[in-house]
């Protein structure tokens, strides 16, 4: 891609995504992801209907008068993105890739973030951590990350979740709130996503096309899987073919439901042809 090419490309997402989070996002966000608790803020005089747990009880002997400790929310939090790059990313049907959906998403909840001056982080990866963009503020930081989203290249195709988790959470020391975005095409990262959900708020993202939830019937076709680039011949017209593969979306989905309600993680499945605000603001509402 073109530098004036990928400059018109960022622009373009920067002006949708920041008016989504500047307009709607704002409130929601804020309200769904909280700081890490109450700090210390000042002391007054004690009023009727105080708590008298919060009674400064050095200051009141000093001046031989209640007065009261006056806390904050510790508002800033670390946001960290962890986008799937594997080569699954790259299907579908529509208007819009999975990746592409992802590159928005992501976008949004960046904007969020610096707009409640939170840090935001990125981890890319695939079947092994493929970049690691540490955490920081500001506009300019949040450019560097879409740019990274549109133009980054994977060296490998696979997905390995249960690797990320694992650096998730050995990787970054303070609690933070951490985006998982991806299809969730694996299995067997339950144990990683617990550890993770331990130290961390991780919250799913699960990004899918509606056509891959069944099989059309156009007969016998050459599939290749993206992330292995095996070719496989398949006869779409039987019926039996495609109620199996019909099965196989819907075990898939539910097991993957399951896992993050057993692990106690917030989630949300997105197609690619769905409104994704609607998704996401339905989603920070359970949460606040």
């Amino acid at each position: 891609m073109e530098a004036t090419d990928l400059l018109k490309k960022v622009r373009q997402i920067e002006i949708k995504t920041r008016g989504l989070s500047n307009n709607i996002f704002a409130g929601e966000y804020h309200s769904a992801f909280k700081g890490r608790g109450m700090t210390f803020s000042e002391v007054r005089e004690y009023q009727y209907g105080d708590d008298i747990r919060n009674i400064d009880w050095n200051v009141t002997a000093r001046f031989n008068h209640p007065y009261i400790k006056i806390f904050e929310e510790e508002r800033e939090l670390t946001v960290m993105l962890l986008i799937d790059v594997s080569g699954s990313r790259e299907f579908g049907t529509g208007f819009r890739f999975k990746k592409n959906v992802i590159t928005e998403i992501a976008a949004v909840l960046a904007f969020s973030s610096i707009q409640n001056n939170d840090k935001i982080g990125v981890l890319f990866f695939s079947d092994r951590i493929e970049k690691f963009i540490p955490p920081k503020k500001g506009r300019k930081h949040v450019l560097h990350i879409i740019r990274e989203l549109i133009t980054f290249t994977p060296e490998n195709r696979e997905t390995n979740i249960s690797e990320v988790l694992s650096y998730l959470t050995n990787a970054i020391k303070k609690r933070c709130t951490a985006f998982v975005i991806s299809d969730f095409i694996d299995d067997d990262f339950e144990d990683a996503l617990k550890i993770a959900n331990r130290k961390h708020d991780v919250v799913a993202l699960k990004i899918y096309d509606k056509r891959e939830t069944e099989m059309p019937s156009i007969g016998l076709i050459k599939l290749k899987d993206a992330e292995t680039g095996q070719y496989n011949w398949v006869d779409t017209s039987s019926d039996a073919v495609r109620e199996a593969y019909r099965k196989w979306w819907i075990e898939n989905d539910q097991n993957t439901k399951n896992t993050f309600r057993k692990c106690g993680v917030d989630n949300v499945s997105i197609s690619t042809d769905e409104d994704y605000v609607k998704a996401l603001i339905t989603l920070f509402k359970k949460r606040a």
